[in-house]
């Protein structure tokens, strides 16, 4: 096989996106494990600006990444949760109960967890939220290695649900990681959500004039206080699912279908490259103990698998909705520990919970904590999950 026909059966593998993001973090690692440390710090505080006339963004090329690219990546998401709304898996009610359920579930006990590691502490609390979320691009990744013995019914519950966490991780960065707020730049907000729904009831399906909205409502979002990636969310729901003419293309998902390869293929490892960066220098049991890892992993391992689980084991016994088609109660309870994989959505709000502390070694302990129960809920979610459909094969 020659290169180039290995790198395009590489790239339309549906475990791609998760290696590359594993590949990625192992070279961040290291690099801050290595002489090259030094160059790799250098790369991520080197400044960046933009400036226009008074008007400037002046920023180290690592907020750019979590500010910027990771807009993109909410943009995606955004886009995604329309179309799966209006016609896809989301759009059914019966669809959406067990999903919606085990969502709570897994959002809700991991962040207890890690209160009860770290209730204590007013820096290491502001992490609450680390472990409330799944990274879909790893779960995927992982569930895609186990072939096509992998029911249909167990992908559409894995990626509904993963949604409906992304909805949750969006709500909790709106609410908790927002900054001192301002007035001025959230009235050019307003302005720009007007214009585009405007745009979306005159039936304007040019792309480009909405991304130029969009631009300006993240450069006015990230002076507001509130995270810029939430434009990115925003401007999804106005773009139009139909053309006007209806002879041409959908240009929501046509949108969606340009992003998805940069975002698993290039955004995704940019940001897992610039923040799983650990140097492992000095550490020792001590810091594996602390709150922060603690809490993290144990939210992550523990709380995404008994919280997934057993919401979704209450809701069934209820009544409220039935096991879909093709799955069991093993390959629901692997699919639960599978979603402790939190690696991306973690690490981008470990970065708001701590941004600004001075202590350098909550930030270890943050992402030692990420790596820890991510990998072993992975590891382990797929042996389960290997296991329980072999069994019902």
């Amino acid at each position: 096989m020659s290169n180039t026909s290995f790198l395009t059966a590489f790239f339309k593998m549906e475990s791609s996106g998760g290696i590359l993001l594993i590949l990625a973090g192992i070279l961040a690692m290291i690099c801050a494990n290595t002489p090259v440390d030094e160059f790799y710090r250098l790369l991520l505080s080197s400044p960046v600006e933009i400036r226009i006339g008074k008007f400037e963004i002046a920023k180290p090329l690592l907020l750019w990444i979590n500010d910027g690219l990771m807009a993109v990546f909410f943009f995606m998401i955004g886009l995604e949760l329309k179309r799966e709304a209006l016609e896809g898996e989301l759009s059914n009610r019966a669809n959406i109960i067990l999903p919606g359920v085990g969502a709570v579930g897994g959002m809700l006990l991991p962040a207890c967890i890690y209160a009860a590691f770290n209730y204590q502490d007013p820096i290491a609390i502001r992490g609450w939220a680390i472990p409330a979320a799944t990274d879909i691009a790893f779960a995927l990744g992982v569930l895609s290695l186990l072939g096509p013995k992998v029911p249909v019914s167990l992908k559409v519950f894995l990626t509904s649900l993963a949604i409906f966490d992304d909805v949750g991780a969006i709500i909790i960065i709106a609410i908790f990681y927002t900054s001192k707020i301002s007035l001025a730049s959230l009235v050019v907000v307003a302005v720009t959500l007007c214009l585009l729904f405007i745009m979306n009831r005159r039936n304007v399906d040019s792309k480009s004039s909405y991304i130029l909205v969009g631009l300006v409502m993240w450069a006015a979002m990230l002076k507001s206080g509130v995270h810029a990636t939430l434009a990115g969310v925003l401007l999804a729901m106005f773009i139009p699912m139909r053309a006007r003419d209806p002879q041409e293309p959908s240009p929501l998902k046509g949108l969606e279908k340009d992003l998805h390869s940069a975002v698993a293929f290039g955004i995704l490892p940019i940001f897992a490259f610039a923040n799983a960066g650990v140097n492992f220098e000095g550490m020792t049991l001590d810091h594996l103990l602390h709150g922060v890892p603690l809490g993290i992993a144990a939210g992550l391992f523990l709380g995404n698998q008994i919280g997934i689980f057993s919401l979704c084991w209450l809701a069934i016994q209820l009544k409220w909705t039935k096991m879909p088609e093709g799955m069991t109660w093993g390959s629901l309870y692997g699919t639960s520990m599978l979603c402790g994989i939190g690696f991306t959505m973690s690490l981008f709000i470990g970065s708001l919970a701590f941004e600004g502390v001075d202590d350098v070694q909550m930030v270890f302990d943050e992402r030692v904590g990420i790596l820890l129960g991510s990998l072993i809920s992975g590891v382990l979610g797929f042996l389960i999950l290997k296991a329980t459909l072999k069994s019902s094969g």
